[in-house]
């Protein structure tokens, strides 16, 4: 017998009464002889005796009154018995852990996995009787809450009947351990948790999140395994969705890429792979695929309109269709600010022609170049930028030293937000004045100079140029003439990316000519020379205003804005073009989520973590739309393979299991195998009953003894 409240057993204590009263009432009768009397003093000496005899059964009765109501209170329990009638089965806390994952959705002869699962979970429910708890824990939830027991079976049913299958993956580990927390808090005698699920592969654990739980999940607790899989399940999934393009501009082809798996066991021929943006068709193509293979269907489509763009790919129905679908988003500007900071404003002369130019004109550059969204450029003097808000702007170009050291904190924070400079010595800009603006920025600084200003005699010219850089995507009106005129550079910083950054011209002497640095979710150019005349003829040579044009068009392209948040995931948003104090977000099922921003740090980006729809979400400020973002379905929940009993088996020994692991068949009961294992009668109601009838004779007793006490009192007087 072992007890479920034995702290109460320190009540036990209180039996010893009882034999305190006792010996404090002790009394002694005053003996008083008279002659006539003495012939009653043998009947009398009979009665005394039955007298103290009955004292010594009402203090035998009482201290089991006390004894049976302690013991009752604390919940004596027989293990491995189970005694019908006046008794009746232990307590039992319930962990329900339910598969709602994408994989679920799975449909064999008996109906989808997620059906058979809540049907089974129902089938246990009944068993339950008044006063046990149970819980329910569903593998996709990532909210964090506290679970909680209750003994509303009930409004528990449901719980479980309002469960719908996610769009969230999960592991099943996580579950397991916040069920073992529930556990842990639960004085009941039985213990138990029902893992209701297809047990897929990969779904198991997280890597290295497996940990020792014998303390929580000890000899006491039943664990029983209800797995629907069994099923060949014919499979495709849609693994990925990238965008090959990185310069977004209006009424310019973007090209996709999607990868599409078959995870079934069959080949598959022609299958049809369509891309939708905004909604609509705008491209196709048809791939096989053997068992098990991979596959990039590459797709191209115009975009004719600019602002925030969403797309998706999509694949013919199969048997699970939530990853038949795979969504992103990107933005096209209609028009990009830039700001031109310079100390002289003849050093971004020729950078300013560039990009207002309507018109580029070049024996070897076509109508390709010409951009269809228009650049709104503000030109300030160096010692402006402190005085900005430099958040209005997608691009800097940083013409000089650069001096300011307050200013250069201000340029770094707006990188590290997100934005974009082009920076560029100026005229009279030496190699330390520029290392300001590098070691603020935090990319390397020139190590010195080399060449003469307004020496055209002794140029050096472009070595190696990365001709696949998205910058000169496009830029050739013939796709076979990628030969660059190389400008003479007479003098220039001596540049080496160090690691920290793409080198993407390199000049003769080995320094690099632009270098590509990405800082925070922000990206830097650096030229390591300045654009002028004296320095070079770079802006006379054909490639510079296409290059001019493309860097700034590359630079506002954002890489945040192309989103791969996994369904139960935090999203980042981006709040740099808002200045309301609250943000609505409208979700893929059309549902409005208002966010309240006062509360909330000063930062420029907001972590959003209602992301369990998959899907395009779109944030409003007002009614303007600030942005976009997707959400996506884990690959891995596309993966038709399952865990064998043997592999589960494993898994528990590592993490160090103390109960009784019951594996239910498919084709099993699941109530009837729960009643044949389950073990443990509590008899408190037993003590309790004995507690009342000791009572009773107590009663009894001692009323008798009082009117016999009384009529031995009476005849000694």
């Amino acid at each position: 017998m072992i007890f479920l409240n034995p702290a109460v057993l320190f009540g036990l204590l209180a039996a010893s009464i009882p034999v305190l009263i006792h010996l404090l009432n002790l009394r002694k009768l005053k003996r008083i002889e008279f002659s006539t009397l003495s012939f009653l003093k043998e009947l009398q000496k009979n009665k005394i005796r039955k007298i103290k005899l009955k004292q010594w059964l009402l203090l035998v009765l009482r201290m089991l009154i006390i004894l049976f109501l302690v013991t009752a209170f604390a919940r004596p329990t027989l293990k491995g018995v189970a005694i019908g009638g006046t008794t009746s089965a232990a307590k039992t806390t319930a962990v329900f852990i339910l598969d709602n994952t994408p994989s679920m959705s799975v449909v064999d002869a008996k109906g989808s996995y997620f059906n058979q699962a809540k049907a089974a979970a129902k089938q246990l429910l009944a068993q339950l009787q008044e006063g046990d708890d149970a819980a329910l824990i569903l593998i996709s939830d990532h909210s964090g809450n506290e679970i909680k027991t209750t003994t509303n079976l009930a409004d528990f049913q449901k719980q479980i009947d309002a469960v719908k299958i996610s769009d969230e993956s999960g592991y099943i580990n996580d579950a397991l351990v916040k069920a073992a927390e529930v556990l842990s808090k639960s004085q009941n005698f039985n213990k138990e948790i029902y893992i209701l699920s297809d047990f897929q592969q990969g779904r198991l654990a997280a890597p290295g999140s497996i940990s020792d739980l014998s303390q929580l999940l000890n000899d006491k607790v039943r664990l029983y395994a209800f797995n629907f899989s069994g099923k060949e399940v014919y499979n495709l999934g849609i693994d990925q969705l990238k965008l090959n393009t990185q310069i977004f501009e209006k009424d310019k082809p973007v090209d996709f890429a999607a990868t599409v798996t078959n995870y079934s066991t069959q080949p598959v021929s022609n299958l049809v792979v369509s891309l939708f943006i905004n909604g609509e068709r705008s491209a196709q193509q048809s791939i096989s695929l053997n068992p098990g293979e991979s596959k990039i269907a590459d797709m191209n489509a115009v975009v004719k309109s600019s602002g925030f763009v969403n797309a998706f790919a999509e694949i013919e129905d199969d048997e699970i269709m939530q990853d038949n679908k795979r969504y992103i988003n990107f933005f096209i500007p209609k028009e990009i600010p830039v700001a031109i900071f310079s100390d002289d404003p003849s050093d971004s002369k020729f950078v300013n022609l560039a990009l207002t130019a309507s018109n580029l004109n070049s024996n070897q550059f076509g109508n390709d170049n010409q951009t269809s969204s228009s650049l709104k450029i503000t030109e300030k003097n160096l010692n402006q930028i402190s005085a900005l808000d430099l958040s209005q702007y997608d691009v800097l170009i940083i013409i000089g030293p650069g001096s300011n050291l307050s200013a250069l904190d201000r340029l770094k924070a707006y990188v590290d937000n997100g934005g974009s400079i082009l920076l560029m010595p100026g005229s009279n800009t030496s190699p330390q004045g520029f290392q300001q603006v590098t070691s603020a920025l935090n990319i390397p600084s020139p190590t010195g100079a080399s060449g003469n200003i307004n020496s055209s005699g002794n140029g050096v010219r472009f070595d190696k140029v990365d001709l696949n850089h998205p910058v000169f995507k496009d830029i050739f009106s013939n796709a076979d003439k990628k030969n660059i005129e190389s400008p003479d550079i007479y003098y220039h910083f001596k540049i080496n990316p160090e690691g920290k950054g793409e080198s993407i011209i390199t000049l003769a002497d080995g320094s690099s000519f632009l270098t590509e640095y990405k800082i925070g979710k922000g990206k830097i150019f650096c030229f390591n020379t300045a654009p002028v005349l004296s320095w070079s003829n770079f802006p006379l040579k054909g490639i510079f205003a296409p290059l001019m044009n493309k860097s700034v068009f590359y630079l506002a392209s954002k890489n945040e804005s192309i989103s791969h948040t996994i369904a139960g995931t935090p999203a980042i948003i981006n709040l740099r073009n808002n200045a309301s104090p609250q943000i609505k977000i409208v979700r893929p099922d059309k549902s409005e989520d208002f966010i309240n921003l006062q509360n909330e740090h000063s930062s420029n980006y907001y972590e959003y973590k209602k992301t369990d729809i998959a899907g395009n979400y779109l944030v409003y400020a007002g009614s303007k739309l600030i942005d976009e973002f997707s959400v996506n379905l884990d690959p891995q929940e596309s993966v038709t393979k399952y865990l064998s009993t043997a592999d589960f088996e494993n898994y528990l020994k590592k993490i160090d299991f103390k109960g009784k692991f019951i594996n239910v068949g498919k084709n099993e009961n699941p109530a009837k195998v729960v009643m044949q294992s389950r073990f443990g009668s509590e008899l408190w109601r037993l003590f309790l009953a004995i507690a009342i009838i000791l009572a009773l004779i107590e009663m009894a007793v001692a009323r008798n003894a009082k009117k016999e006490l009384v009529q031995v009192s009476t005849a000694q007087a």
